[in-house]
């Protein structure tokens, strides 16, 4: 194998000094005795010619770099060895941190029968991307670190509060020169916090609403009973948030709905006032008593001049039956009562006549007696149908005149009803005023009695569940150990080896 240099000069004879180094090294150890005998003289042994690949200047010769590396392997084993033992030494010295995760899944647990009525038809939408990660930071609050360091007593653990325990010379000198936080010049509060977000970590798994809350400690259970603490307080910090909202909406509605009460009774006060004055009182139906008196003379019209019409028609009828001759059998006629009793007569008659006529001629006295009678029947008949027509004619001038009375009544309440079209609108104007503002009224106070109910659930719904609980964990998640090793130590045989082959070059 050959690599290229790309410089001259000063690079030619670095090579040339690393190509002939072997050469020289293979004089004899009398030359090397001789030298130390006599150092005052100065001899140069010739060379020895020895069967040496040809080297191109410019090449390196990987053969004489591998002699140069295992005659110094010295250089290279101890540091490596030292290394290998440092960090051994390291990473038991180091006191371990043990991990424990509890998991949430975001879900949106409000189903339908929790929800206000005004929404219970709407489909409720996914969570997306930004929703989880904005859940992620509320678990990362500073409102929520707070309430789990008080609930767990983190403070008083010299772990999340180096001072308790004193801090060393190396880490005070680190401070003052700037490397690192004086602990001192920080609140209990803030140190306590740095180590909590230093041993805490939250993210969401990746195409899922699942977030992972991570934990670490020295203490495997404290880890556990941290982590599985986050979780229940980030559910509590939810419901807590749930029911601030519903507490500041009840309280909101409450000052609309005062001033909404008096806004409606004003509205109403105003209208009843107006239609006082323009006298547009109400009647049934939701109705003006104008428009109301309207419709009934309206229909009372209606009816008078049909009973005028049918009293004239029958009438004109009976009048044509008594001057045609004909039978009368007009419904008037037939159920009257004196009708009734001459037409039975009229058949006795008849028929006394007919039993009569069987035995005896026509110019016998009883027989003159019986047409006689019939005769005198027929007319008092005739004479009847011609009163009750007389009655009807009256009947149908009676209706005549209530058509009349009716008709300019009518017109009276019409020109009444015109001239009081423009007070109607505006009284119908502050009706609808009026009438909003009560449907608004009455809307806040089913939106106020619903807040004030979940403002005193203790359980109200949350967004998320705890799928998987943090568990106490055996096994140390920092430092490790195999890892940290293997890199030191192969890190520094590199780093040895490389110096060496410097040197060399």
């Amino acid at each position: 194998m050959r690599l290229a240099f790309w410089r001259a000069g000063k690079d030619k004879a670095v090579v040339a000094r690393a190509v002939a180094k072997p050469k020289a090294e293979v004089a004899s150890k009398a030359e090397k005795a001789e030298a130390k005998v006599e150092p005052k003289i100065e001899v140069r042994p010739a060379p020895i010619v020895t069967k040496q690949p040809q080297v191109e200047s410019g090449d390196i010769d990987l053969h004489a770099l591998g002699a140069a590396l295992a005659r110094r392997r010295g250089w290279i084993i101890v540091p490596t060895v030292l290394a290998l033992v440092a960090s051994v030494a390291v990473v038991n010295l180091v006191t371990p941190r043990y991990k424990s995760e509890s998991r949430i899944l975001i879900d949106g647990r409000e189903n339908v029968f929790l929800r206000p009525s005004s929404d219970r038809t709407e489909e409720r939408q996914a969570l997306d991307a930004e929703a989880v990660t904005s859940q992620v930071q509320l678990v990362l609050s500073r409102d929520l670190a707070r309430e789990i360091i008080k609930k767990n007593k983190l403070a008083e653990r010299p772990e999340f509060d180096p001072v308790l325990q004193g801090i060393s010379p190396l880490k005070s000198l680190a401070a003052m020169v700037g490397i690192g936080r004086d602990p001192f010049s920080m609140t209990p509060e803030e140190r306590v916090l740095d180590a909590y977000y230093d041993r805490l970590q939250a993210y969401a798994v990746d195409k899922s609403r699942v977030i992972v809350v991570e934990f670490q400690s020295a203490d495997p259970e404290l880890a556990a009973r941290v982590a599985n603490s986050i979780a229940d307080g980030y559910l509590v910090l939810q419901q807590g948030v749930r029911q601030e909202q519903a507490k500041n909406a009840s309280q909101w509605l409450a000052g609309e709905i005062e001033s909404l009460r008096k806004k409606v009774s004003d509205a109403e006060a105003r209208v009843e006032d107006f239609r006082s004055k323009s006298s547009l009182f109400v009647g049934t139906n939701n109705t003006t008593l104008s428009n109301q008196q309207m419709g009934e003379v309206n229909t009372q019209l209606n009816n008078a001049r049909s009973m005028k019409a049918d009293a004239e028609s029958k009438a004109r009828l009976i009048k044509e039956m008594l001057q045609s001759g004909k039978p009368i059998e007009a419904s008037e006629v037939v159920n009257s009562e004196l009708m009734r009793r001459l037409s039975e007569q009229r058949v006795t008659l008849r028929a006394q006549l007919a039993e009569q006529s069987s035995t005896l001629l026509g110019n016998h006295p009883r027989i003159k007696e019986l047409k006689a009678q019939l005769g005198d029947l027929d007319n008092q008949i005739r004479d009847e149908a011609a009163k009750i027509s007389r009655s009807l004619e009256s009947d149908a001038r009676i209706a005549s005149g209530r058509v009349d009375g009716m008709t300019v009544s009518l017109e009276q309440l019409k020109k009444q009803a015109a001239s009081t079209n423009g007070q109607d609108v505006q009284l119908r104007a502050l009706e609808r005023e009026a009438k909003a503002q009560r449907d608004l009224l009455e809307t806040y106070l089913a939106k106020y009695r619903e807040a004030n109910t979940r403002e005193t659930i203790d359980t109200a719904p949350t967004d998320g569940r705890i799928i998987s609980r943090a568990i106490v964990s055996n096994t140390p998640a920092y430092p490790k150990k195999l890892p940290i090793v293997l890199i030191a130590t192969i890190a520094t045989l590199l780093l040895s080896s490389g110096v060496v082959v410097t040197g060399e070059l």
